[in-house]
């Protein structure tokens, strides 16, 4: 039934959400369940001197208090296994755990926590990234010698020579800042032993196996002895990536032999997971008469905190996409992941991809501008198109639609937003300037560089005289984006069912196979293909069969990709990209600095859309996390202390802070991996939007703000230099 590729079919979760019916981590909390209260470290940089449990031990309800003697291996990471599950010497930032106190009650443990007695000799602290360079810097892992976790270097052509030979060449400076996942639900699960003796930890994530990889090596336990089930997840962003507190759930009911269970307030989540990476990007551009950009040097700098996480992997992409999403012949860009003992850094929506681009596309507005050309017209002349070679030097993935997404991004602008013509200011508040932007962007779509993909799914179909029911099976996490239901889709297309005749089993580690984490953008692509490739091998089975019962396990593994020459970048970092571009209208208001996104038009390329209201709701909805990363979301942080712990003072966009309209145009050029032509999308809104606000701002007040979050009063301050300079 093709009809149901590309059909906006309801979500069968739904109902369960909205009437409070779906059970989340929190909710599986039951009587006589023990109760975990973490340490916390409160303190940048310290070594542990003295820790004394038995006060915690006297509270009465208190059962235990482990420390790091009770961890049988007492390190993980999601790739280095650089972070103590529980802290034995030192703490390296103010989230760092240093003892776990367990109680028959909530009550107990918390009044436990408080009187863990721990004694501590500060250590100097080293919280910028740039200073945590310096050869005599403090160390955040002294045995390492070095505060440097990655140097990625990027080398085309001759920029010295393109430099020499550019008409105009253009320097630039931008940071951006931390960026909190805020999932409408904080950390929570529990864990105990089934009949079968498996440990079985009931929480949220993005990755069942990785979970349990994890998990099994820090107890020293076969990985079948322990089983990862996730209940509703309520957003991740890449934020649940990394192991939070599932590990602490685990080694509890592993020393105690009873079940547990752990909430997180709001304040603990904020202080413990991880946040999009901090960046500094210093660049030159140049560029001909023609409007030919030659050449890009850069220097990123990103502060991956205290622990590696996935920094190097994100680091690589911000080297990567450091030229935004045009083909330019000589490039020179040096990547630093770096770390310092502030907040760790680690994956988020965009994944390095909105950083980097936030440099690029201002810097192709700027050269424009030096150049006398039409923003859109000097990204014309450059934007990758099919064939391109990229700054590793490889030929782009077939598939390349960035030319046609900006094209139809420009038609929308000229249409709706009347893009190109005079701007009208109104006369009666002659304080509020409007202004339209335009910028591109490029985000991959899986693993990279090397990484090992796949993605595996079991079909089962029942049936006698005709197909009857089909069981999937594929450890595909839904984080909210509805990707159960895609697979749901697109089984039911291969096999000619009814969505209704398609159960999926997705959620349980020991009954599911691999299918890869929630992440990258992947998951409709790589599982969405293993699930259409186990689909096809089952019905030939089924149809080859007398019997009532056929089933086909199939790994999809896609196009190979390398790791990146160290020397060089020399390499094929990806399988396959998305491209988006992105038109915005902003008012100004220049008394106060404050600007309102009025219009967003917003154009993809998704392969085909399997579920069209889902990607739709998938643009929308990440254009509002884009919004408040550029215009609100400012988390503070004084000597690795953060000062905004709560959504009380950490600022999300509200319904009232969004646009009057938002137009998503989704266009479908199939991508020859993905199930039924789609591509990822899920991050792509999230990429370009900064730099187009920044541009609408220049438009309207004629001034550059370079410095996420673009609050009032950096951009009050802008207006301001500028009015200073046009009176000198």
């Amino acid at each position: 039934m093709t009809s149901l590729i590309g059909a906006s079919l309801p979500r069968p979760d739904a109902a369960g959400k909205v009437t409070g019916a779906t059970a989340y981590p929190a909710d599986l909390i039951r009587p006589g369940m023990l109760h975990l209260q973490v340490v916390f470290a409160h303190r940048p940089h310290a070594r542990i001197t003295a820790l004394d449990i038995e006060p915690a031990l006297a509270i009465p309800g208190v059962v235990a208090v482990l420390t790091a003697k009770d961890v049988p291996h007492n390190a993980f990471g999601l790739i280095d296994e650089d972070q103590p599950v529980l802290c034995a010497d030192k703490v390296r930032f103010e989230g760092d755990k240093v003892a776990l106190v367990v109680a028959e009650s909530k009550e107990a443990a918390t009044i436990g926590a408080r009187q863990v007695r721990v004694e501590y000799e500060n250590l100097p602290a080293v919280t910028d990234p740039r200073a945590a360079l310096a050869a005599d810097a403090p160390l955040v892992h002294s045995h390492l010698g070095t505060n440097l976790l990655k140097h990625i270097p990027i080398r085309k052509g001759n920029t010295q020579q393109a430099f020499a030979e550019a008409d105009v060449v253009l320097t630039g400076k931008f940071s951006t800042s931390w960026q909190e996942h805020a999932y409408l639900q904080p950390e929570a699960g529990i864990a105990y032993y089934d009949d079968q003796d498996h440990l079985v930890i009931e929480t949220a994530g993005q990755w069942l196996h990785e979970d349990r990889r994890q998990i099994a090596a820090i107890l020293q336990l076969p990985e079948e002895q322990v089983i990862i089930r996730y209940a509703a997840i309520g957003g991740a962003f890449g934020g649940r990536e990394d192991l939070s507190l599932q590990h602490l759930l685990a080694l509890a009911t592993w020393k105690l032999k009873r079940p547990t269970a752990i909430v997180w307030s709001r304040e603990e989540s904020i202080i413990a997971h991880h946040k999009r990476h901090p960046v500094s990007i210093r660049c030159r551009w140049g560029a001909k008469h023609d409007g030919r950009i030659t050449a890009v040097e850069a220097e990123a700098i990103a502060d991956g905190g205290a622990y590696a996480s996935t920094s190097v992997e994100v680091m690589k992409v911000i080297t990567l996409f450091a030229s935004g999403c045009y083909e330019i012949p000589n490039i020179c860009v040096d990547g630093y992941a770096v770390y310092t003992n502030n907040v760790p850094s680690g994956a988020f929506r965009g994944f390095g991809a909105p950083q980097a681009q936030f440099a690029s596309e201002i810097m192709v507005t700027r050269l424009a501008h030096a150049l006398g050309m039409d923003p859109t017209e000097l990204r014309r002349r450059n934007i990758y198109h099919e064939g391109s070679i990229e700054p590793t030097q490889q030929a782009l993935p077939v598939g390349v639609s960035a030319p046609l997404v900006l094209e139809r991004c420009i038609t929308e602008a000229q249409e709706r937003l009347g893009y190109g013509k005079p701007q009208q200011q109104a006369a009666a508040t002659p304080y509020l300037r409007r202004g339209i932007g335009i910028a591109c962007g490029i985000k991959n779509v899986g693993y990279s560089f090397g990484f090992p993909e796949q993605s595996t799914a079991t079909v089962e179909l029942y049936g006698e005289a005709e197909l009857e029911r089909a069981v999937i099976r594929s450890g595909a996490a839904d984080v909210g984006q509805g990707s159960h239901l895609v697979l749901r889709q697109v089984a039911a297309s291969a096999l000619g069912l009814t969505l209704d005749q398609v159960t999926l089993i997705p959620n349980d580690s020991s009954i599911t196979p691999n299918a890869g984490s929630a992440s990258a953008s992947r998951m409709t692509l790589m599982a969405g293909r293993a699930v259409l490739e186990a689909a096809r091998a089952a019905r030939d089975k089924w149809s080859e069969s007398e019997q009532y019962y056929a089933e086909a396990t199939v790994q999809y593994r896609p196009p190979a990709t390398t790791p990146l020459d160290p020397e060089t970048g020399v390499g094929y970092p990806n399988y396959c990209y998305g491209y988006v571009a992105q038109a915005v209208e902003v008012e100004v208001n220049t008394l106060t600095g404050q600007v309102r996104v009025v219009r967003i038009i917003s154009v993809h390329d998704v392969g085909q859309a399997i579920n069209r209201q889902q990607v739709e709701g998938q643009i929308e909805g990440c254009l509002a996390q884009a919004l408040g990363y550029t215009l609100l979301e400012h988390l503070q942080v004084r000597d690795g202390r953060i000062l905004t712990p709560y959504l009380s003072t950490y600022l999300l966009p509200t319904v009232l802070d969004m646009p009057e309209e938002i137009v998503p145009i989704i266009l479908e050029e199939a991508d020859p991996n993905g199930p039924y032509g789609a591509r990822g999308m899920s991050e792509m809104p999230l990429v370009p939007l900064a730099p187009a606000i920044a541009s609408a701002i220049h438009d309207a007040v004629g001034v550059w703000v370079t410095q996420l979050p673009l609050i009032p009063e950096r951009v009050l301050a802008a207006i301001n230099i500028g009015k200073t300079h046009e009176l000198t």
